[in-house]
């Protein structure tokens, strides 16, 4: 994505840092992030319906108000991302809305959620990749998280879930199949044998030698 627009680099770029839901990742506003110590506060929503256009509203559950920590890769992405949003304020002038909102149309107004869902389907297929929505980064940032051996607890605060039952419920697969890996790790840790020298077969030993005086 190296060539991708600036706004979309940074939209999947920070999804899969964080593991946020569209409707999250579009209610950002700037002064949810804090630039010096990389955490940025998830705290709306923005959404679609045909009956009320684009509006705001409050996060998922209580549990999705939350705090999560990024990089400073992605911070100075976001400083950059900041600075061009800047200017594309200052051409456009009065018809410029001033929303602080991070993923915004041409005029500043609050993307529609449907917009880099689009993009990502359009950009797959441009390149001939799979297409499995923006949803996919969610559940890649969490097999991140469960791969490392983070606990449950502690996925699921990340993730904005209202309670672990939630979190194992989808995500039960996972933790049993790295939680085997745990349990194969153990018994390769056991494997006392596999550091053992090869044993010498003094009978093969001999009759190499005699091969060799024979030849």
């Amino acid at each position: 994505m190296q060539e991708a627009p600036l706004k979309y680099r940074v939209f999947f770029t920070l999804v899969t840092y964080t593991g946020m839901r569209r409707g999250e990742m579009l209610g950002l506003e700037w002064h949810d992030i804090n630039f010096d110590t990389g955490i940025i506060h998830i705290q709306r929503t923005s959404n679609y319906t045909k009956a009320r256009g684009i509006y705001t509203d409050d996060t998922k559950t209580k549990g999705s108000n939350r705090f999560v920590k990024v990089p400073q890769d992605m911070l100075d992405m976001l400083s950059g991302f900041r600075k061009a949003q800047q200017t594309e304020s200052e051409n456009v002038g009065d018809k410029w809305h001033d929303s602080d909102r991070l993923f915004v149309k041409w005029d500043g107004r609050p993307m529609n959620p449907q917009t880099p869902y689009g993009w990502l389907k359009e950009f797959c297929e441009d390149h001939d990749f799979p297409f499995h929505g923006i949803h996919q980064f969610r559940h890649l940032y969490a097999s991140f998280l469960i791969g490392a051996g983070i606990d449950v607890a502690t996925v699921s605060g990340s993730l904005g879930h209202n309670n672990q039952v939630t979190t194992l419920s989808i995500y039960s697969h996972m933790f049993k199949e790295f939680q085997a890996k745990a349990c194969d790790a153990v018994v390769n840790a056991l494997n006392f044998n596999k550091n053992e020298p090869p044993k010498n077969d003094n009978k093969t030993s001999d009759d190499s030698n005699h091969n060799k005086q024979s030849a």
